[in-house]
């Protein structure tokens, strides 16, 4: 199997991509790493791209060695024919692959190895060969045993038959002719196993779709519902149209003593060991195929929300809602550092809204608040109304907004929140990563494990090493994207640089305590366990502000600095220039980039980039996102009139549509049809996380918290 061949098809790029990228990925360079600084190589495929190059490279050679397993094992039972190794060379598929492998499998005891040890292989050979005209219980006397336990001439027969439905259900091609006749022309069915229970499955109560048009949602949703014993499930097959397959194949002539026994083996074989089988089969590949959709639309959401544009310069109160136990208040400076905690109780049972306020304002006052982030949690639709009240009440220019505070409790509980807060209680930890979550969303989310951000569907349902796997890869990639102060990040986000585990990052912020602040990028090399190949890797992600060269302020990797000095003196300017916010005009004064690469002696591409850094050195590309809308008032859901437009923002994209906050404590659901006047197979392809967007309210539904919104109009 030619592995670069299958990646290049699939991935629709040049052979020599595929290899170079091979190649870099087999030295033990990260992909945000060969993404951002190897595009001369890989002629610059995106880290999506690489991702699924790697992913994919990693199937297919777990491919290649379990063929060469099953290879060696049918080997030694000196059972391998030159056809038969071709089929398990030519197979594409793991599936197909043991498929060709099951008659050769070591087996535990079944009827059939029961039969053949009773000695009934022969008996079965002279049915399979339809040659008999002898009636089959005459024949079947000659296998009548004591001995052997065959008791009589039709248990004789009985145990025959066990042979050949074993035989038949091993047969490669058979299966895979079922198996697509199955997908192709089969149903899946569900139904109640009480139809008087009420439960969110109520449209799965009797429902029945193509196995071929199944939504991922659907499959995921029907999964849950018979996990939780509510439903019943199973696929429907083309039966008949299987049944007369499997008797083409094995009846090759109409011989009417064996023919009608032939039909029942067939039958047996199919029932008994082949339709459960595939039904496994086939629901597992849709639960694969939905749970690796699923598993996109969460890493795009998820990207989304880490790439969100920070709220800088501004003091922020952290306020956690509760009720009985008071709201939690931090107030943060523009740094991130905590200054100050308190709990007020404005909410039920205590009800001490005057002497909250009273506590609020004094907060306002002394630390500048100019901003406040409430959680969305319990009791903040009570404390929203109340930070209402008191904006009106005073004359500082303060806003508020609602941030989704979802992962906020399992980070205060968390070892990471109690070496990062040892003397504060988990309220007060939770109230401080609500308002960091506000100013740098990508460095406080970091801390959370991502499935617990609240961004996906049918998250706890699925391959969770897959899905950890996928939402780190896209942590990483949105980290390296906008890279970190290497004097203020934190270990948690240390980690996620290209080429820096766990160790090193917490290593780096030890030789930041001891030596103070990095000078330069050079001094990352006296870190513990960060070697040269890791310098490499992070080098270019990492930030220093005021250090001793001003090129380590950019992205530009390290190995590219004799390149920029170069091009700065060719181009008349001097490095300290960049302290200044960056070189404007530079890229006006290249004519060739080509002529000017070769002068250099880098490539095209990176001369591009290193031009780009230097006329905005570390440029963010989060500012490009849309900002978070900012709110002064409140509105509720009873407020809310069919026709009314609204700003709102995308918090949620899953399958079947997207949900908007619009200000009311409760997202309006924005269906699949109503997102855009073209055809849109997936939400994703017009709208996405952060997004702010102007919606129309189609309906609400105040008892069941159901708003139905559209954006077509």
């Amino acid at each position: 199997m030619d592995i670069i061949k299958i990646l290049q098809e699939e991935l629709s790029i040049s052979r020599n991509q595929v290899e170079e990228t091979i190649r870099l990925i087999d030295e033990g360079n990260t992909i945000p790493f060969i993404a951002r600084y190897r595009k001369e190589v890989t002629g610059s495929l995106n880290d999506e791209v690489l991702r699924n190059l790697d992913e994919r490279l990693r199937y297919l050679r777990n491919l290649e060695e379990r063929k060469e397993q099953v290879l060696s094992s049918i080997r030694e039972q000196e059972k391998l024919t030159p056809e038969l190794e071709k089929k398990i060379l030519n197979a594409q598929t793991l599936v197909a692959v043991e498929d060709l492998y099951r008659p050769y499998k070591q087996k535990r005891r079944t009827r059939a190895t029961i039969a053949k040890e009773k000695g009934l292989e022969p008996l079965a050979d002279l049915i399979i060969l339809q040659m008999t005209k002898t009636p089959l219980l005459e024949s079947a006397t000659d296998y009548v045993s004591e001995e052997k336990g065959v008791a009589t001439a039709q248990e004789a027969i009985d145990g025959a038959k066990d042979i050949l439905a074993e035989r038949i259900s091993d047969q490669a091609e058979y299966r895979t002719y079922i198996r697509n006749a199955t997908m192709n022309q089969g149903s899946l069915l569900s139904a109640a196993k009480d139809e008087e229970a009420e439960s969110v499955y109520e449209m799965y109560y009797n429902y029945e779709e193509p196995l071929k048009k199944a939504a991922g949602h659907r499959i995921l949703a029907i999964n849950r519902g018979e996990k939780e014993k509510v439903l019943t499930v199973k696929v429907a097959a083309p039966e008949e149209v299987i049944l007369r397959f499997l008797e083409k194949q094995v009846i090759i002539r109409d011989n009417p003593v064996t023919s009608p026994v032939l039909k029942e083996v067939v039958k047996d074989s199919y029932d008994r060991l082949i339709a459960p089988a595939i039904e496994r089969e086939i629901r597992s590949e849709l639960t694969e195929t939905a749970e690796n959709g699923a598993i996109r639309v969460f890493g795009k959401n998820l990207e989304q929300l880490l790439m969100q544009p920070p709220i800088v310069g501004r003091v922020v109160l952290g306020w956690d809602p509760a009720f009985r136990t008071g709201c939690k208040l931090a107030v943060v400076d523009e740094t991130g550092k905590v200054l100050d905690t308190v709990v007020i109780y404005p909410t039920a049972p205590q009800n001490k809204v005057e002497e909250a306020k009273s506590v609020l304002k004094k907060l306002i006052k002394k630390y500048g608040i100019s901003l406040i982030s409430v959680g969305n949690g319990t009791a903040s639709r009570e404390s929203e109304a109340i930070i209402v009240e008191l904006l009106k009440e005073i004359p500082e220019p303060v806003q508020y907004i609602i941030v989704n505070e979802a992962g906020a409790s399992v980070y205060s509980a968390s070892k990471l929140a109690t070496e990062e807060f040892p003397n504060f209680d988990v309220g007060q930890r939770s109230a401080a990563s609500i308002a960091r979550r506000l100013q740098d969303p990508l460095a406080e989310l970091v801390k959370i494990d991502p499935k617990s951000i609240g961004v996906g569907q049918y998250q706890h349902d699925m391959n969770q090493k897959h899905l950890s796997e996928a939402l780190q890869g896209v942590v990483e990639d949105s980290v390296n994207k906008v890279g970190v102060d290497l004097n203020t990040a934190s270990a948690s986000l240390l980690e996620y640089i290209s080429g820096i585990s766990k160790p090193i990052a917490k290593n780096i912020v030890v030789y930041r305590e001891e030596n103070g602040a990095f000078e330069s990028r050079s001094q990352l090399l006296k870190v513990a366990k960060l070697g040269p190949k890791a310098f490499e890797q992070c080098a270019g992600f990492m930030r220093i502000q005021g250090g001793k060269n001003p090129l380590d302020l950019t992205s530009v990797h390290p190995e590219s600095y004799d390149a920029a000095k170069k091009l700065l003196k060719k181009l008349g300017y001097e490095a300290k220039e960049l302290m200044n916010g960056g070189l404007n005009g530079i890229s006006k004064k290249i004519h060739n980039y080509k002529e000017l690469a070769e002068e250099l002696e880098i490539g095209e591409i990176t001369l591009r980039d290193i031009v780009k850094e230097l006329e905005k050195p570390a440029r963010d590309p989060r500012d490009e996102m849309p900002k978070p809308i900012l709110r002064t008032d409140v509105m509720e859901m009873k407020d809310l009139q069919p026709g009314m437009v609204l700003k709102g923002t995308v918090r949620n994209v899953i399958d079947f549509g997207a949900f908007v906050d619009i200000g009311v404590h409760q997202d309006g659901l924005v269906h699949i049809s109503q997102i855009s006047d073209k055809f849109i197979k997936h939400p994703l392809e017009a709208v996405s996380v952060g997004d702010i967007v102007e919606v129309k309210v189609i309906s609400v539904d105040v008892p069941k918290k159901r708003i139905a919104l559209t954006m077509k109009f």
